[in-house]
């Protein structure tokens, strides 16, 4: 683990680990996938793993300004810790945020502040995400989303947001998926 990784595994343990044992749980399975892509990515691998480490550090009670634990955690990152931008901006857009953050109404103040577009690395991180379980553990994208649809319920803003990306999801996943298997 590099620097940038190791930097991130501890502010993300200090805001997780003991008040979200579960956000815990899942911060460190995605990280583990993150490190599966390093044959990939080369040099942003270390990258990758930070983005990983960090990109639910928004949910941590402590951080939670606007509710919406992207924001709170890219904020967090940029205001507090002075972190580079794209990383900010990982932790900002994963896993399709702007459509949650639309249903929220508060797509203006993630896009003024980190972006319209998501950065390089999306497809990856979204891989990490979308792959592995509340609990940490590897598991198929179809699952995942329906582990979240089935844990938000029907009508629930997540709920709409997750079944509205979950075609990009899924094609992020299968994307990463197809250039690992080049890889080998």
């Amino acid at each position: 683990m590099n620097s940038e990784a190791m930097w991130a595994r501890e502010i993300a343990r200090h805001h997780l680990e003991n008040p979200l044992p579960r956000r815990w749980a899942h911060t460190q399975g995605v990280a583990r996938q993150a490190r599966t892509l390093a044959p990939i990515l080369g040099d942003r691998a270390d990258l990758l793993e930070a983005a990983a480490w960090l990109h639910d550090v928004g949910y941590a009670p402590d951080l939670a300004v606007t509710g919406f634990h992207p924001l709170d955690g890219a904020r967090l990152l940029r205001d507090v810790h002075g972190a580079d931008e794209h990383l900010c901006r990982l932790v900002a857009h994963h896993s399709c945020a702007v459509v949650e953050a639309r249903e929220r109404g508060i797509a203006d103040a993630l896009t003024a502040e980190f972006g319209n577009e998501a950065p390089q690395l999306t497809d990856a991180l979204i891989y990490c995400d979308m792959t592995t379980s509340p609990d940490g553990d590897e598991l198929p994208v179809e699952k995942r989303l329906s582990e979240i649809l089935f844990r938000y319920g029907d009508g629930h803003l997540v709920t709409r947001s997750i079944t509205m990306s979950s075609p990009h999801l899924i094609e992020a996943v299968h994307r990463v998926q197809g250039e690992l298997s080049a890889r080998r």
